[in-house]
């Protein structure tokens, strides 16, 4: 008896031994991604609404510029808007919503969505929020024209996949930059003329717009700011007062040459125009579409270079 004991003893210390040796291996065979660590993340969005997301499956993005976003986040795009293509790659298996206004709620819904990510600034966007968390889907709204509101952005999207080192890369390193080119700024506060050119008019913009922030941080004044009634108004007798240093148009739309016909037409056309200081010294930009209409995202370094270049001297 005494040694049938012993082999009992022995066999399940041996059971002991393997039953350890099975847990610490499927221990580190489970060890999670990056992204799948992410836990349930709350978060306010710029419509003030609180979220509670954890682990999206299929995410839609209403905007190129978000879509963006969220693949530098570390997010895959499962739905998109029209305007998306050219901006990020499109590929098989990837949902097509439709136009940026009218993306199709019923393919949404069909293809079992559970987050949607849209535009705070786009007036059919809001209209959707009730219809889609009526079918259970998750939505986010953000409203993005400075940097520091893509830095808010992207630390919420990080923080749904994630991806804390994608945020470093995407938005952290980015800031020293943008601090160099600022660092530009030599006190001539140069005053400024920024555009906004589309197929059917030209307005003024002033300092609240994406690339109006971005010339204040570079120490211009802007005149619109001056004179509230060039938002409004954009009179050729306005600009002429005003004699701005430099001028800077951007377009938006489809068409950049009818965008640019425009300002032709409605300015340059004009006999003062070649009589603007601006003009004369050959300080009229055109700037690129996908770097001061769109968000740059993690090219804002590069924005704020083209403009310091142009205002200051290329170094």
């Amino acid at each position: 008896m005494q040694a049938t004991g012993k082999i009992i003893a022995f066999a399940l210390g041996l059971c002991l031994l393997c039953g350890c040796g099975k847990i610490e291996t499927n221990s580190v065979k489970s060890a999670p991604s990056p992204s799948s660590a992410a836990s349930a993340v709350t978060f306010t969005d710029d419509l003030g609404y609180q979220v509670t997301l954890e682990h999206p499956q299929k995410t839609a993005v209403l905007s190129a510029s978000y879509a963006d976003a969220w693949q530098l986040a570390g997010g895959t795009v499962s739905a998109y808007t029209d305007d998306a293509k050219g901006t990020i790659e499109i590929k098989d298996g990837m949902l097509n919503l439709g136009k940026l206004n009218t993306p199709n709620m019923e393919s949404m819904i069909a293809n079992k969505i559970d987050f949607v990510i849209l535009s705070g600034t786009i007036s059919e966007h809001v209209k959707l929020r009730e219809t889609l968390e009526s079918a259970g889907i998750k939505t986010a709204y953000f409203k993005v024209e400075t940097f520091e509101d893509y830095g808010r952005m992207m630390k919420i999207l990080t923080d749904i996949t994630g991806r804390e080192d994608l945020y470093q890369k995407n938005v952290a390193e980015l800031q020293a930059e943008i601090r160099k080119q600022t660092a530009r700024a030599d006190g001539s506060n140069p005053t400024v003329l920024f555009l906004r050119a589309y197929s059917t008019g030209v307005k003024a913009k002033g300092s609240d717009s994406m690339t109006g922030k971005m010339l204040k941080d570079l120490g211009c004044v802007n005149i619109a700011d001056q004179k509230s009634s060039l938002l409004d108004d954009l009179s050729m007798e306005a600009i002429v007062a005003a004699d701005p240093d430099f001028i800077f148009v951007t377009t938006m739309g489809e068409s950049q040459k009818a965008a640019l016909g425009m300002v032709n037409q409605l300015l340059i056309s004009n006999p003062a125009w070649s009589g603007l200081t601006a003009v004369k010294e050959n300080r009229y930009y055109v700037l690129p579409k996908e770097l001061f209409h769109l968000k740059p995202n993690n090219r804002w370094g590069e924005s704020y270079q083209i403009l310091a270049d142009d205002l200051y001297g290329k170094k």
